[in-house]
């Protein structure tokens, strides 16, 4: 039998409020009632406000800012936990932390690992999540990991709004690759790739194109913009090099300071995020998408135990 709508309850930390309350418009549901209390020296509890005995929860939470919204997040599994839920699960469209995926110099952390065994010590029985920085995050988990892609999104806003037929996909750094190659696959345009040297983080110390891009229209496309450096360093190196246009596609908006400003005075006629962190800086080139329906389907799906590939992975 499957789930009705009423079998299952929708809860937001205070970083997502706006994105659960589009995501509850979109099944048709009501947004559960829960307080956060905060204390004079920056502790909070989290109680929630109306039975969930028995129930399914989906707790929605990008953990951006990182520490306070994520120890939010583990607040509100744990709350759900002893109240008695049937079943958490933590819905992160924005999973931090995620840019700590292994050992690559000694005597460092792993901080997505960190982060995972938080989750499921807290108690979540399932994650959904969009765009991981690191596909491998998905193993550290012992336990079902619907990663969602913002191709879905992006898919449908190029197709409407930019000329395939002198379009060329680039990625801005060698490990997006993977993520550029399946854009250029399922639009049938080359690819070019940037390579970069880093000497410390959030610092590009050179930058060269790998490929060709003279009058050409470059989309570039990235999973996270922080400060915006490397992003902006390569649209305008493409520009040097013969671009007649440079937009950019990114999943998640940190925008840390002085990203916004990077962005407007940088050579991208266009930069296009989702709604994953909420981003009010604005800028005149800045675009930014919703992936309410995305997640809406996703939860729907996984209530009334349908598969989450068939349309959701593109």
């Amino acid at each position: 039998m499957q789930n009705q709508p009423n079998d299952f309850l929708i809860f937001s930390g205070t970083n997502s409020l706006y994105l659960a309350e589009e995501i509850c418009k979109e099944l048709g549901v009501e947004l559960g009632k829960m307080k956060v209390e905060r204390f004079a020296d920056g502790e909070f509890s989290v109680t929630y406000e109306e039975s969930i005995r028995g129930k399914d929860v989906y707790l929605i939470q990008s953990t951006n800012p990182s520490s306070d919204n994520l120890m939010e997040l583990l607040l509100m599994i744990d709350a759900a936990k002893r109240a008695s839920a049937h079943y958490i699960a933590a819905v992160i469209p924005y999973f931090g932390w995620a840019r700590q995926d292994r050992k690559d110099k000694p005597r460092v952390s792993i901080g997505a690992k960190l982060v995972a065994d938080l989750l499921q010590v807290a108690g979540i029985h399932r994650l959904i999540t969009m765009d991981l920085h690191a596909d491998q995050i998905q193993g550290f988990f012992d336990l079902p990991v619907d990663h969602l892609y913002a191709s879905v999104i992006f898919n449908d806003y190029i197709n409407n709004n930019i000329d395939k037929d002198n379009l060329v996909i680039a990625t801005p750094d060698v490990g997006g690759t993977k993520r550029a190659n399946s854009y250029a696959r399922r639009f049938g345009v080359p690819m070019v790739i940037c390579h970069k040297l880093r000497l410390k983080a959030n610092v590009v110390a050179e930058m060269r194109i790998i490929g060709d891009v003279e009058g050409k229209d470059v989309l570039l496309v990235d999973d996270i913009v922080d400060t915006a450096g490397t992003i902006t360093k390569a649209a305008n190196l493409m520009m040097e090099n013969g671009a007649k246009s440079v937009r950019a596609l990114a999943s998640h908006a940190v925008m840390s300071d002085p990203a916004t400003s990077r962005v407007e005075q940088s050579a991208l006629t266009e930069m296009v995020f989702t709604n994953s962190i909420p981003y009010h800086k604005g800028g005149r080139n800045v675009k930014c998408l919703s992936v309410a329906p995305l997640f809406a389907e996703a939860i729907r799906r996984v209530s009334s135990h349908e598969s989450i590939s068939d349309g959701l992975y593109q």
